[in-house]
């Protein structure tokens, strides 16, 4: 039996609690919020190329490990990152760090982790957890899981746990286990909150590749707004789930991180003592309040039994949308 002194928390997105629950573990109380915003681990891309069961990707934020990546380079301190070729090896691995006291990030797949619920569950290898223990079960051993998207710890056996991490597919785990090291005391803010507001803005605003930022908002929702004329209803359907299922189903998805956003930005400016920042936070939950609004109207479309196949309140909510989000960030260049 080793179980660790790990304190759990609920959280509003995987990576982003993790993240800061193992900075907190560590010493250094950094909260989801500003984990997300100092990573600047929101975005908006939409790739029509790249295909998910035969549909374009739309993502509200940036691939999986972006965030605990660019926060170590940006905080200073060591990512400790470990991938294994087998189960064997990658549970040999994962007791070693809980018998040496270390709690670890995983990565795994949400469809075999038991204590989701069955309608929870879908293939998403791409969710984060801690491990912070392993008792021996009625059944076998089991392992102690801090799941931020869940109220309390949860319990594992090894085998479904082993699955979990070692899933094929896309965006396959292969074991991941990580850790920070050397991990700082605390935070210059007022050096590193302008820089974070910059590299988030730039990207949303002045990325040249049309498929993100501001501009792919604007470019999906002439997409749809053509739909229509140029797909047949059952496809349209299928289209405007997909961007609405990528938006509130994995993950916090658009609405959620921007209100998590908003929350860093609040945060940041009493930490910085920044004028305008708490009033871009009111701003920047109204982006969340109109891309919630817009999921609402894609899932009207989606589930519109008169068969009624007009994508314009779909799209214009979208352009909205991307009005409003456009405007916070032009504030934000400004405050930095």
């Amino acid at each position: 039996m080793t179980t660790i002194d790990f304190k759990h928390r609920h959280s509003g997105h995987c990576e982003t609690g993790v993240t800061s629950g193992l900075l907190r573990h560590g010493g250094l109380d950094i909260s989801e919020p500003m984990a997300l915003g100092l990573s600047s681990g929101m975005t908006f891309a939409h790739f029509p190329f790249f295909k998910i069961g035969g549909l374009p990707l739309t993502s509200y934020r940036m691939p999986p490990g972006a965030i605990y990546k660019s926060l170590s380079k940006l905080l200073g301190f060591k990512l400790h990152r470990e991938r294994f070729g087998d189960p064997e090896a990658g549970q040999r691995a994962l007791d070693a760090h809980l018998d040496a006291g270390r709690a670890v990030g995983a990565q795994t797949s949400v469809f075999w982790l038991p204590y989701f619920p069955p309608s929870m569950r879908f293939h998403f290898n791409a969710h984060n957890l801690i491990v912070y223990g392993r008792e021996n079960g009625a059944h076998g051993a089991e392992y102690l899981v801090s799941d931020p998207v869940f109220e309390h710890p949860q319990r594992c056996p090894a085998p479904e746990l082993a699955k979990a991490r070692f899933v094929k597919g896309a965006l396959a785990p292969k074991g991941l286990l990580y850790y920070p090291e050397q991990v700082p005391a605390q935070v210059d803010y007022a050096r590193l909150v302008p820089k974070a507001l910059k590299k988030t803005a730039n990207m949303m605003l002045r990325t040249p590749l049309p498929w993100i930022g501001v501009r792919a908002m604007r470019r999906l929702a002439r997409t749809i707004g053509e739909l229509p004329q140029k797909a047949d209803p059952r496809y349209a359907r299928l289209f405007v789930g997909q961007i609405v299922r990528m938006q509130e189903e994995i993950g916090t998805g658009g609405g959620g991180f921007r209100f998590m956003y908003a929350a860093f930005l609040q945060e940041a400016g009493e930490k910085t003592g920044k004028a305008g920042l708490a009033e871009a936070s009111v701003k920047m939950t109204a982006v969340g309040d109109a891309l919630r609004e817009f999921a609402l109207a894609g899932a009207r479309y989606v589930k519109d039994k008169k068969g009624t196949n007009d994508t314009r309140p779909v799209a214009d909510a979208l352009a909205r949308s991307a009005d409003l989000e456009e405007a916070v960030y032009r504030d934000l260049l400004k405050i930095a």
